[in-house]
Formats: C-alpha cells, sequence, structure tokens
C-alpha cells in the first residue's frame, strides 16, 4: 500500500489480518473527520484489499479528561457533520456511549484489522495500547494530525523552537502531501448491528451524558465542523492573511484564523491547513510566518507532549534553570495577590488582563498574545509559582475550546520558562520572561481589544 506516507503508519501489535471477518474497523478517535484523513483512507485500502466493507466507530464516553458541556457541544457537533459526510461516500459512522478503548474492542471482535489515528496525551496512548494488546485482529495507528511525524522530525525532547525547526523543514516539503482518496467499493452503510447515538438531535444526546455542565457552549460565536471551519478560513485566507506577520500580534485585529480549535477537535488535517494557505498566494512573509505557527510551534507542543510522557502536564516538566529561579523568588513580596474565584470572574486591578479572562470565559477564545500576557499576570499575582501553574492550566483547559491539547500543556509550561532562555532576574518571576502592562501598551491597543471582547461577549450571551 505505497500510497500514504510510511512515516505515518505504525503496527501496534503484531497479530494478521482476521481470517473470517466481518468488516475493516477504523476506531476514529482523534481525527474525527471524513476529509484528509490518512488513517481514513488506510481503512480503505484495507477494506477493498480484504473485499469487506470499511466501519467508522467513535467511543463518547461520560466525564470525558476534564471535558465539559462546551467542549461535548463542540466535538458533537464536528461528529454530525463527519457522519453526514461519511454517509455520502458509503460509510457508515457509529457512535457508541462508552469508553473510546472499550467500544474499538466491542467491535474489533468482528473486524479483519482495526485502524486508528494517533493522539499524544497519556490517555490516548493508553487507549491505543489496550486495544492493541487485547483485539484479536492487526491494529495499526495512523498519524494525521500532524504534518511531519514526531519520530520523524527528532528522536527526543528538544530544547525550543529553534533546535526543532531545521529538523521540521528537512522533511517538510515531503510532509506536505495529501492521502489520496481511496474509492469505496463496498458501502457499509447496510451493515446490520447497533445503529448507535442518533446525532440528529444533538441536546438530547448531550442530555444522556454525564458530564460537567457548568461551561456553556459557544454554538453562536464557534460551531463545530468541517464545514464551519472550512467557512472560517476562507474569510481568513481572502480578508486577513495579507499582512499577518505584522498583524498577528495586534490583539484589537482580526488577523486570526480560528483553526486551533478544529485542529484540536480533529475536525481539520493540518497538512490540509497547511496547503490551503500556501496556495492562497499570500505574501510569502505572511505564508511563512503561518507555517512557522502551525507546523513548527505546534508540533513543538506534540513533541513536549510526546517526549515526557509523565510530567508534560506537571510543574516538574520546567526547565531545570527555571524551577530552581521561580524557587528563589517564591517568598518575594506580591504587590496583587487573588484567589482563583477572583481570577475567574476577572476580578483584578487590570481592564486588560480581566478583558482577557472575559474571553476566554465568554467565548472559549483569547488572542494569542492575551494568552500570554494571561498567564504571566496569573504567575505575578499568585501566593507562589506552583499554584500558578496549577490554577493557569485549570483555567486554561475549562474554558478554552482548544484547551486539554498538547498547545496547552507546552504553552501554559512556557509561561513558567518552558522551551524560553533565562532572561534579566527580577522580583517574583527571578529569570523567566517578564511581560507588563506597559509593554501591552507599547506593543497593541489594548483598549480597542477591550471594546471588541465587550461586543463579542455579548453576541455569546445573547445567543
Amino acid at each position: 500500500m505505497p500510497d500514504l506516507l510510511p512515516d505515518r503508519v505504525q503496527p501496534l501489535n503484531d497479530r494478521a489480518p482476521a481470517g473470517q471477518a466481518e468488516y475493516v474497523l477504523y476506531w476514529m478517535e482523534q481525527s474525527k473527520r471524513a476529509r484528509h484523513n490518512p488513517a481514513l483512507e488506510r481503512g480503505l485500502q484495507h477494506a477493498n484489499e480484504h473485499d469487506l466493507p470499511l466501519l467508522v466507530v467513535v467511543g463518547l464516553m461520560d466525564e470525558g479528561p476534564e471535558a465539559n458541556l462546551r467542549h461535548y457541544t463542540f466535538v458533537l457537533e464536528g461528529l454530525r457533520e463527519t457522519q453526514q459526510r461519511l454517509a455520502a461516500r458509503g460509510l457508515q459512522l457509529v457512535v457508541q456511549h462508552g469508553s473510546p478503548d472499550e467500544v474499538a474492542l466491542r467491535y474489533a471482535d468482528d473486524a479483519a484489522v482495526l485502524v486508528t489515528d494517533r493522539g499524544y496525551l497519556r490517555h490516548q496512548k493508553q487507549w491505543r495500547a489496550r486495544v492493541a494488546e487485547a483485539a484479536p485482529c492487526r491494529v495499526e495507528q495512523v498519524e494525521g494530525d500532524v504534518v511531519v511525524p514526531v519520530e520523524t522530525a527528532t528522536e527526543k525532547a528538544e530544547y525550543a523552537a529553534r533546535t526543532l525547526r531545521p529538523k521540521i523543514h528537512e522533511h517538510l516539503e515531503r510532509c506536505l502531501q495529501l492521502p489520496p482518496e481511496v474509492p469505496v467499493e463496498t458501502s457499509s452503510l447496510g451493515l446490520d448491528g447497533d445503529a448507535g447515538l442518533d446525532l440528529s438531535t444533538l441536546s438530547t444526546v448531550l442530555d444522556s451524558l454525564e458530564m460537567n455542565r457548568s461551561v456553556a457552549p459557544v454554538s453562536s460565536l464557534y460551531r463545530g465542523g468541517a464545514p464551519e471551519a472550512e467557512r472560517i478560513l476562507e474569510d481568513f485566507l481572502g480578508e486577513h492573511l495579507e499582512g499577518y506577520d505584522g498583524n498577528r500580534n495586534q490583539i484589537h485585529s482580526h488577523a486570526v484564523s480560528h483553526m486551533s480549535k478544529y485542529l484540536h477537535a480533529g475536525q481539520i488535517s493540518p497538512v490540509w491547513l497547511a496547503r490551503q494557505v500556501q496556495q492562497a498566494d499570500g505574501p510569502e512573509a505572511d505564508t511563512e510566518s503561518y507555517i512557522e505557527e502551525l507546523v513548527v510551534r505546534r508540533e513543538l507542543a506534540m513533541n513536549h507532549v510526546h517526549f515526557r510522557p509523565d510530567t508534560y502536564d506537571s510543574y516538574s516538566c520546567l526547565p531545570e534553570w527555571a524551577r530552581e529561579s521561580l524557587a528563589e523568588h517564591a517568598e518575594d513580596e506580591r504587590e496583587y495577590v487573588y484567589s482563583r474565584a477572583e481570577l475567574e470572574q476577572g476580578d483584578t486591578h487590570d481592564p486588560y488582563w480581566n478583558a482577557a479572562m472575559k474571553e476566554m470565559r465568554e467565548t472559549g477564545y483569547m488572542h494569542n498574545y492575551m494568552r500570554m500576557y494571561w498567564g504571566k499576570k496569573i504567575l505575578e499575582w499568585s501566593p507562589d509559582p506552583h499554584t500558578a501553574y496549577t490554577r493557569t492550566l485549570a483555567l486554561n483547559n475549562t474554558y478554552f475550546l482548544d484547551g486539554r491539547d498538547p498547545n496547552s500543556f507546552a504553552n501554559v509550561a512556557w509561561v513558567f520558562g518552558l522551551h524560553d532562555r533565562g532572561w534579566k532576574e527580577r522580583p517574583v518571576y527571578g529569570k523567566v520572561r517578564y511581560m507588563s502592562q506597559g509593554g501591552l501598551k507599547r506593543k497593541a491597543d489594548p483598549d480597542a481589544y477591550v471594546e471588541k471582547v465587550d461586543r463579542l461577549a455579548a453576541r455569546a450571551q445573547s445567543a
């Protein structure tokens, strides 16, 4: 099967395909999309080779890791669109209530081959290891959510973007290839069995699941699904790609693509996204700046969680110099100290920080430059750096649509020194990079940002 980039395909066990089977199984977990999906196309290759239909299954569990109603709504909106697009190709997608690994094993007994996509977080690796061990058939993992597969780029945790960048670019052109769309020779729409959850009425599905319901959906601003991502991207490429390099840190502007949430949910392919940006024929500096963020910076985060599997979400993942410096200043006097509740409600002395928290809380998004400022101030206003780290990660994962992601863990850790170097020593921060309100005012227009956030929040609340 030579059509897929070989680097993307990994056998997870050494079993042969099952001789007696009803279908080839694609266990969809990370790459929840119907297009530009290497795992899906690999499954179809196997299905055609065995003269079998391809069945696609998704497990939807109660109380997903740190997930709440906001996250579940976005994911289900995307799954509904994916189910419709797959049906148009003659493929059945069954969404079953249950832990993803348990659902996969529930269907594995009748599968000739089980294909799955790849996720880098601890629980995702554990799910795949369990399925590979317990499934009676061959299990393959196909990478579809980074441009350059992590081990292709490097065999170790990289120190910073500057050390990963040349290794990424060595393989970038070769890896920017979309998987060919494999013809569906045998439809799976007529397969007998449990039809799974009915996604036509998402409110009914959501009501049936046990989850944290304290954080409201934001569908009036950001609706899940590949069609919505494609619409937003088209607007960005037409209106905001030109000038992106100079405007991406202008917090009051609209020079952002909003693709991170769709990438996080696996609803679009990073390879497809990179190619769309390249083919838009924008100014070279703007295209290169976007590719840097999409590929080098994003895949540095994947590198972080993959090569630090036990510590990527803990304070101990920070480099030794940062932990030592922060420890030396842990008891420094702080001009302001806030509780987590005060932070969560945006009840501080800083109107710009409060606006950032409002944007996050009410819209599920925050401008990337403000995310840095937001995190740095939590470090400054918490009683100690360990508490600050815990608060920053918890708030990030609770409210952001793209939270609970490798980028979340790497970006929060960056606030405390990961993938950075030591700077001029100062109180509280030690040698960790400092950000100030004065610097924010020099580089951006925070008053215009406050006005923009108020408009967005009003729109979200009125829906």
